[in-house]
């Protein structure tokens, strides 16, 4: 074995990699795309943006026959969007669960607490959505597992 001909096997190599790679995305790996969208405002217009940008890319990677994870991230302001009493949005947000049905949503504790304890009153939270500690930690931790970041 000579330099030569170990430099040819090696560019050989080097060169069918990213083939291989292609080849295997072609015969059926499927892509999960991952999208966090922040809302951190009580203005319904924000987030029925968020909504509706969540349901288009629903329908735009189900067509492509690729799957997405979306979760919506609500707190300060924008807690209201998950809050039972004060919503905006919560027909918008039943009737996306049914067309995605994976949608998560995630209510921020901390604003939560806050609320109560300025109001004097529990504050409710909808059933479709889930209590995280922190909103700007779980949007953290959602873009260091790979979501994409997107603030309506």
């Amino acid at each position: 074995m000579n330099r030569r001909w170990i430099f040819k096997v090696m560019a050989a190599t080097l060169l069918a990699v990213p083939f291989a790679n292609r080849k295997a995305a072609a015969e059926g790996d499927k892509k999960l795309h991952r999208i966090a969208f922040h809302v951190d405002q009580n203005d319904a217009d924000v987030m029925k943006l968020s909504l509706n940008n969540s349901r288009n890319a629903y329908e735009l990677y189900k067509e492509r026959g690729e799957e997405v994870a979306i979760e919506i991230v609500a707190y300060g302001q924008g807690l209201h969007m998950l809050r039972d009493d004060t919503s905006p949005v919560k027909a918008e947000i039943r009737e996306l669960r049914k067309l995605v049905p994976q949608v998560a949503f995630g209510a921020c504790n901390n604003t939560k607490n806050a609320m109560e304890k300025r109001e004097g009153k529990p504050v409710p939270i909808i059933q479709e959505a889930t209590i995280v500690p922190a909103g700007v930690v779980r949007l953290v931790e959602l873009q260091e597992a790979g979501y994409a970041y997107i603030k309506p």
